[in-house]
């Protein structure tokens, strides 16, 4: 999956390990991802955030998306700090989950804490998922 994420992979994130409902995924705050107050813009934190949150629910091998997703920014980033996040399952019950994620710098201050939900895709006879469900 992560080979195919090419928003992920654009801006840099790299995987450092997925297995087992867990995964740790780390980008570096390029200078082309801070907000007008010199800091990392939010959106980039969440992206990170929750390519950690995909990485770990995807780890058991059906097609799961995203049902929602929240997070609460903590600290500050800037630019050339490195953003770590680590993703863990809390509990899976029928096609359902729940992952809670950790970002932090490279100092080991927490940054922002993200909880993201999941929906695994049911498959058809013929063998395709469920399309995911639409926007909005």
């Amino acid at each position: 999956m992560f080979d195919a994420d090419v928003a992920s992979r654009g801006l840099g994130i790299e995987l450092v390990e997925a297995a087992d409902g867990a995964a740790v995924a780390r980008m570096r705050v390029a200078a082309g991802m801070v907000n007008g107050h010199d800091i990392a813009h939010g959106g980039f934190v969440f992206l990170l955030a929750d390519t950690a949150f995909a990485l770990a629910c995807n780890s058991w091998g059906p097609v799961t998306v995203a049902a929602g997703g929240e997070i609460t920014f903590v600290r500050p980033a800037r630019a050339g700090d490195l953003l770590t996040a680590r993703a863990s399952e809390r509990t899976r019950y029928g096609r359902s989950g729940i992952y809670d994620v950790t970002v932090t710098r490279d100092d080991g201050e927490v940054v922002a804490e993200f909880r993201g939900r999941s929906r695994t895709l049911a498959t058809r006879p013929d063998g395709h998922h469920d399309s995911p469900p639409p926007a909005g």
